[in-house]
């Protein structure tokens, strides 16, 4: 009787929630039923293109009243459409396409709103004659290629334009310009060529335009200047050149953000950017823009400017102490700064007298001479040189170099006569063996000790660049250009004379290994894998020092990037959001799929942590700090005597020399990173972190693959996730759970990883009758089915990764002859059986959390 009061309380109260909803459509006219039979039809036609899910667009309900995302108008037409956020079938996401035909009959649509959801192919021609009651347009991350239709010019009811991070290529069309009531633009993130068109400028009505983040080049046209009603203007990283036209800002009084930064752009800056009303912030760092500040009036206290990476010179005036901030590092200023102007301006790198961190006396006279100027020489007119060092450190650093090459001389014959004896006693033999004496393949070409710049591919290595180019490119190495310090050399940040940024790697031999840049430079010559950082070129030509030359990254490695400072002036941190996060795993268990699966033989990364992911500026990830990849351990090219003198080959240098060469190493490492992207707790997958093992002991038990609840108790407070979400953030937690276990033989292989993060939901739900349901008391042999569902493995796939326990009740397969004698795969494999049950426990144990014993592997 209970129960049945209370399933009488919800009842009366659904009821009333509908009355409710019903009264208030009728009243105020915002929803009514739909009148269309033709558009009905026509959401159901794009509710199959998409793939969208029925609970959300269910068949039966009128779906301007109960359909999600679906605006109708007091007339019964359709006239918005947003599937941003909305998720679609199982199906829908194997094959997702830009299928939307059907929104060609909703002849009333203004706004239709796809952010964020996947449509893999490009804008039809037919928006701009078809959707002509079009006001809004977002199709920003939808993974869009192609170019940008000429027919949507056509649109001429259109307030709001956004195909912001997509793939687009080609030109931006000057059709553009017929949108007369559009307010914003939104072309960035994207790889559109070409200039900007001139017609742009027609738009009286635009207060937002954004192109940033493309390969656009020429110069900025003068017409422009039309845009009165501008407030934003964000042209930034891309490949403007030319100089900036004095009239260009002249009529644009409303802008009050501009950001022209990561160009080619040269000239004088205008003088009416520090005389502009409204303007409060102004980013023109990386270009060329050259000559002596203006003494017109700054644009207000509250401006900040960022004039640096430029070629500024002359004194600094005493209008800079009116900005809140203003940053004129890396130019050419010169003479004595007044003591408050250094209160709100950086001004290192400059030829400034009393100010630390400045240009070499040489670097200043040279700019300055080569204009006709005359350099006041930091304020000694007769000195012409740098001051000589002192005697006695020339003393001390010769007798260093004495102490320092007795005792490295020492050290090399020691080498020496210990290399002599390997040689003389064991020959390599022409099969590796590992652990137990089996043999496991053929020895590769090259591997049989030579260094790996014998056979290497220079032709996958980028440019050549000399070393007095890159001291150019990083200010000579200056502290304010350093990134970090790695183990395997020092990171700087850098611009090519092509204003294109780039990060250095600085390695001194004198003190790292010298193969430890070879083995980088090997693996890149053989590989040009998209998941590794793309390395732009190297310098070899000096002696004591070796530079290789990557591709910025303008989001830095996931430990920068995981919280994000907001673009709001309250210097808030803004959290990625699952959807990236999830992208982000995804990334990074290819590229170590790649070097445990397809690579022969099996690399293992040994530095897998939150720093080593590197994002571009679309959050996709490319792998870094590979100077310690090497061969898994079994697989490397040693004799007896090698192994007993415990000689490592050149495929196994590195810095430390402590990470295990095993793929199971690797696994380990990247169920700490996972954690962190389920948990937003920074710095447990680093290598040094001593209080990352008592933190596991008490987040590890909070996940089980039988109740979902209690891991939303671990789970980054500031993420938002829905119940669907959170069933894919439960998945995460369960195979880094997985990827933890303390035995290395029971972790799963990382292309397994891979396809589970790609299948999250297959992790923590099983199919029942064709219907999937969540996994909270479900069995372990549901567990198998849930997990490996259509991609089964073949008897023969189990036996190449089966390991010492499948002799224990697995006689069917041994008898079949699938399974050697050794069952053992190549990259450190796991404890698998020919049972479903045995299977699945070792690709996902779940571990007692009573005996879970966390420690280094």
């Amino acid at each position: 009787m209970m129960g049945f009061g209370r399933n009488r309380v919800k009842f009366t109260v659904f009821i009333t929630s509908l009355l409710l909803s019903l009264f208030n459509c009728y009243t105020f006219g915002q929803l009514v039923a739909s009148s269309s039979a033709i558009e009905r039809q026509s959401l159901l036609d794009l509710r199959s293109s998409l793939g969208l899910r029925a609970r959300d667009w269910p068949r039966k309900p009128d779906p301007c009243l109960f359909w999600i995302g679906i605006q109708c108008s007091t007339t019964g037409r359709v006239i918005g459409i947003n599937v941003s956020g909305l998720r679609r079938t199982r199906l829908g996401r194997i094959n997702p396409q830009f299928n939307v035909t059907p929104l060609s009959n909703f002849t009333m649509l203004s706004s239709f709103n796809a952010s964020g959801f996947r449509l893999p192919g490009s804008i039809p021609e037919w928006f701009g004659a078809q959707l002509v009651s079009l006001q809004l347009l977002d199709l920003r991350s939808c993974s869009i290629f192609g170019s940008v239709p000429f027919s949507l010019g056509n649109l001429t009811s259109l307030s709001q334009l956004y195909l912001g991070s997509n793939n687009l290529t080609g030109t931006i069309p000057s059709s553009l310009g017929q949108l007369f009531h559009l307010s914003v633009l939104d072309l960035s993130q994207n790889s559109l060529s070409g200039s900007v068109p001139a017609e742009l400028g027609n738009l009286l009505d635009l207060t937002d335009l954004d192109l940033g983040l493309n390969s656009l080049s020429g110069s900025l046209p003068v017409g422009l200047s039309g845009l009165r009603s501008l407030k934003r203007m964000v042209i930034g990283n891309n490949s403007l050149s030319d100089v900036l036209p004095g009239n260009l800002f002249a009529n644009l009084t409303q802008l009050e953000f501009v950001v022209l930064s990561h160009n080619l752009l040269s000239g004088t800056l205008p003088d009416v950017l520090w005389s502009m009303p409204a303007l409060r912030f102004l980013d023109v760092s990386y270009n060329n823009f050259t000559n002596v500040l203006p003494n017109a009036n700054s644009s207000g206290n509250a401006a900040t400017f960022n004039l640096s990476h430029n070629k500024f010179f002359g004194n600094l005036t005493s209008q800079v102490r009116r900005f809140s901030f203003i940053d004129l590092s890396d130019n050419y200023f010169e003479g004595r700064v007044v003591a408050d102007i250094g209160r709100n301006a950086f001004l290192s790198t400059n030829c400034l007298q009393n100010v630390t961190n400045q240009r070499s006396l040489r670097d200043c006279t040279l700019f300055y001479s080569e204009r006709g100027l005359i350099f006041d020489n930091f304020g000694n007119p007769n000195t012409t040189t740098s001051p000589p060092a002192p005697a006695s450190s020339k003393k001390r650093n010769r007798r260093l170099a004495f102490i320092l090459a007795g005792v490295f001389g020492g050290l090399g014959f020691i080498i020496l006569l210990v290399l002599l004896l390997v040689c003389c006693l064991g020959k390599p033999q022409r099969r590796d063996a590992d652990q137990r004496g089996r043999t496991v393949g053929p020895v590769p070409e090259g591997g049989s000790g030579q260094s790996p710049m014998v056979a290497m591919n220079f032709s996958n290595l980028g440019e050549a660049y000399t070393y007095e180019l890159l001291m150019r490119a990083t200010s000579e190495f200056n502290d304010l250009n350093l990134v970090k310090h790695g183990h395997s050399g020092d990171l700087f940040s850098g611009v090519l004379e092509n204003g294109v940024p780039v990060i250095i790697k600085r390695i001194d031999v004198r003190y790292l290994k010298k193969e430890s840049y070879m083995v980088e430079l090997d693996l890149f010559s053989k590989s040009l894998h998209p998941r590794f950082v793309p390395l732009l070129g190297h310098c070899l030509e000096h002696e004591n020092e070796k530079l290789l030359i990557y591709k910025y990254m303008p989001n830095g490695d996931l430990v920068n990037s995981l919280y994000r400072k907001s673009e709001h002036e309250d210097d808030s941190l803004q959290s990625l959001d699952w959807i990236t996060r999830l992208k982000i795993a995804i990334g990074a268990a290819e590229g170590l799929s790649y070097l445990h699966h397809e690579c022969s033989p099996p690399l293992v990364h040994r530095d897998v942590q939150a720093s080593s992911i590197l994002l571009d500026d679309k959050f996709e990830v490319r792998l870094g700090s590979l100077s310690e990849v090497c061969k898994q351990e079994g697989d490397s090219h040693q004799n007896v005597i090698t192994r007993l003198l415990r000689l490592p080959t050149s495929s196994d240098q590195g810095s430390s020399g402590s990470q295990p060469a095993t793929c199971a190493y690797d696994v380990y490492c990247f169920g700490k990173v996972l954690l962190e992207l389920v948990t937003g707790k920074l710095g447990i997958s680093a290598p040094d972190n001593a209080t990352a093992n008592e933190w596991l002991e008490q987040t590890l038990p909070h996940i089980s693959i039988y109740e979902r609840e209690l891991v939303t108790k671990i789970v980054d407070p500031s993420l938002i996730v829905d119940e669907d979400l959170l069933e894919e953030v439960w998945a995460m937690a369960v195979v880094a759970k997985s990827c933890l276990n303390p035995k290395p033989s029971k972790r799963p292989l990382m292309r397994y990883i891979l396809k589970a993060l790609e299948n999250p939901l297959k992790v923590v739900r099983e199919e029942n009758s064709g219907s999937a349901r969540l996994r909270t008391t479900s069995s372990r042999g549901s567990w198998n089915a849930a997990l490996f569902g259509s991609w089964r493995h073949s008897s023969s796939d189990i036996a190449g990764i089966a390991g010492p326990s499948i002799r224990e009740g697995s006689s069917s397969l041994k008898q079949s002859g699938t399974v050697g004698s050794n069952g053992s795969g190549p990259c450190g494999g796991g404890d698998h059986s020919s049972s479903n049950k045995r299977l699945s426990r070792d690709v996902f144990p779940e571990p007692a959390s009573d005996v879970l014993d966390i420690e280094r592997p």
